[in-house]
């Protein structure tokens, strides 16, 4: 069976690998479609290997195989790719921690005990029991394909959260910004602005419910206009570049909160005397718990969350290294594309 991983920078290759046979805690999925991440995308275009664990990371499909001591899966269950339950073992679960496990974490970026020989850019993948969750029923796989990233935009909202009424900023229109956009509007913000180079990305944020979509070069002097001068509420950066994080607290308020959610491989150029006098409160998030991650569904299910419009494209696994190369070119037209293995 062959798997598509990242083997160096602008590098995808089809590696062989020997059918999957589950161990006693895991079951075989016949992959149905999987995600590509920003995430993916920057490993794309950094040098050396990806971690062949997140090598496709947003994936659904239908469990095959069973371990002998797996209980509450059968054979043809539709599952989605999640981290595991808290381990109950670690110092921070001893320490009453549970959401912050460190078994989780080592999960939630391919290590550990957790991690796979590859991604979900594969016809099937053998795993741990406890990284799958049942699928909403009502669900379709397309959005079952999506819930993995909008459950860490749900988690990131849910810990820094808007307070009603206020002028909240979303940097990056990509799939995990326009996820965002719509947690945050739920949650009750008073305005939304987005920031994005991107011309049909920001049309897609006028239709999510942004109240503004602006280029990047003018976003300071609109922000600026549209507060009186102070500055947004709370700034949301979701483009995952280092330049941005600086560019966040420039956007902010002084008092004003930024939440961390967009990945940026490489160190961040930043001012920290301006985060000083600003007295920015700054957090970031990752990952989320299994309580978020049927919560994300539900949200889906009943149409306050929309993951298909987001949708814009699905290719065969022989398509995988066009398509990465289209999407870290910076002038795709595509928002989130799935891989059908």
């Amino acid at each position: 069976m062959q798997a598509a991983l990242i083997t160096d920078k602008e590098t995808i290759e089809f590696l062989e690998f020997d059918e999957p046979v589950p161990d006693n805690d895991q079951v075989v999925v016949d992959i149905t479609y999987c995600g590509i991440c920003g995430t993916d995308i920057h490993a794309f275009q950094s040098k050396g290997p990806a971690w062949p664990s997140t090598c496709g990371h947003e994936w659904t499909g239908f469990v095959s195989k069973i371990g002998d001591s797996v209980k509450g899966l059968s054979d043809g269950d539709r599952v989605v790719i999640a981290v595991p339950p808290s381990c109950g073992k670690c110092p921070a679960c001893h320490a009453g921690q549970m959401e912050k496990c460190q078994t989780v974490l080592m999960a939630t970026v391919g290590r550990g005990p957790f991690a796979t020989p590859h991604g979900g850019f594969a016809k099937q993948l053998a795993v741990h029991h406890g990284r799958t969750v049942i699928a909403n029923p009502e669900l379709t796989d397309e959005q079952a394909a999506q819930i993995e990233p909008a459950a860490i935009c749900f988690h990131a909202v849910r810990a820094n959260s808007p307070r009603l009424g206020e002028i909240a900023v979303i940097q990056g229109a990509g799939p995990i910004g326009l996820s965002t956009l719509q947690w945050v509007r739920v949650a009750g913000a008073g305005m939304i602005i987005v920031v994005e180079p991107n011309e049909r990305r920001r049309d897609l944020s006028l239709a999510l419910g942004a109240h503004h979509a602006i280029d990047p070069s003018s976003a300071m002097e609109f922000i600026s206009d549209q507060t009186s001068g102070l500055g947004a509420d709370i700034v949301y950066e979701c483009a995952g570049i280092p330049a941005t994080v600086q560019s966040a607290v420039d956007l902010a308020r002084r008092g004003g909160k930024v939440a961390l959610i967009g990945l940026a491989m490489g160190d961040a150029p930043i001012t920290p005397r301006q985060w000083l006098t600003k007295e920015i409160q700054v957090t970031a998030a990752l990952g989320y718990t299994h309580e978020e991650f049927e919560m994300t569904m539900g949200y889906v299910v009943d149409g306050r969350i929309d993951l298909d419009v987001l949708h814009s494209g699905t290719v065969d696994l022989s398509s995988i290294a066009t398509i990465f190369t289209e999407l870290s070119s910076g002038t795709t037209e595509h928002t989130k594309v799935l891989v059908k293995p």
